[in-house]
Protein backbone atom coordinates (compact mmCIF):
# COMPACT_ATOMS: atom_id res chain seq x y z
CA UNK A 1 0.00 0.00 0.00
CA UNK A 2 1.10 3.41 -1.24
CA UNK A 3 0.80 6.71 1.11
CA UNK A 4 -2.32 8.73 -0.57
CA UNK A 5 -1.47 12.32 -0.79
CA UNK A 6 -4.36 13.34 -3.48
CA UNK A 7 -7.53 14.02 -2.40
CA UNK A 8 -9.74 10.76 -1.48
CA UNK A 9 -12.50 11.92 1.26
CA UNK A 10 -16.10 12.23 -0.30
CA UNK A 11 -17.75 15.42 0.81
CA UNK A 12 -14.32 16.92 1.98
CA UNK A 13 -15.67 19.92 2.88
CA UNK A 14 -18.81 18.21 5.08
CA UNK A 15 -15.52 16.59 7.11
CA UNK A 16 -13.72 19.38 7.70
CA UNK A 17 -16.55 20.54 9.02
CA UNK A 18 -16.86 17.83 11.41
CA UNK A 19 -13.92 18.20 12.54
CA UNK A 20 -14.17 21.58 12.95
CA UNK A 21 -17.46 20.70 15.28
CA UNK A 22 -15.54 18.30 17.17
CA UNK A 23 -13.38 20.67 18.45
CA UNK A 24 -15.69 23.39 19.31
CA UNK A 25 -15.67 24.65 22.75
CA UNK A 26 -12.33 22.82 23.98
CA UNK A 27 -9.17 23.93 25.30
CA UNK A 28 -6.00 23.48 23.23
CA UNK A 29 -5.13 20.72 25.64
CA UNK A 30 -8.53 18.96 25.13
CA UNK A 31 -7.87 19.96 21.66
CA UNK A 32 -4.53 18.39 20.95
CA UNK A 33 -5.66 15.52 22.84
CA UNK A 34 -8.63 14.64 20.91
CA UNK A 35 -6.10 15.48 17.41
CA UNK A 36 -3.42 12.37 19.14
CA UNK A 37 -6.58 10.21 19.45
CA UNK A 38 -7.67 10.80 16.21
CA UNK A 39 -4.52 10.46 14.59
CA UNK A 40 -3.66 6.47 16.87
CA UNK A 41 -7.28 5.19 15.89
CA UNK A 42 -6.19 6.20 12.04
CA UNK A 43 -2.68 4.91 11.87
CA UNK A 44 -4.28 1.73 13.81
CA UNK A 45 -6.85 1.50 10.92
CA UNK A 46 -4.22 1.82 8.13
CA UNK A 47 -1.87 -0.29 10.09
CA UNK A 48 0.75 -0.27 7.50
CA UNK A 49 4.15 0.95 9.26
CA UNK A 50 5.30 1.57 5.81
CA UNK A 51 2.41 3.74 4.73
CA UNK A 52 2.62 5.37 8.46
CA UNK A 53 6.23 6.44 8.04
CA UNK A 54 5.79 8.06 4.95
CA UNK A 55 3.11 9.86 6.23
CA UNK A 56 5.08 11.37 9.22
CA UNK A 57 7.93 12.08 6.64
CA UNK A 58 5.57 13.74 4.73
CA UNK A 59 3.75 15.84 7.62
CA UNK A 60 7.32 16.85 8.72
CA UNK A 61 8.15 17.90 5.30
CA UNK A 62 4.98 19.97 4.82
CA UNK A 63 5.94 21.60 8.19
CA UNK A 64 8.78 23.10 7.01
CA UNK A 65 9.21 26.54 4.97
CA UNK A 66 8.89 25.96 1.63
CA UNK A 67 7.54 22.48 2.18
CA UNK A 68 10.60 20.73 1.42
Amino acid sequence: MALTTEPNIAGPDDFYAELLRAHEGLSDDDSAALNARLILLLANHVGDRAVLSEAIAAAVRAGRPGGA
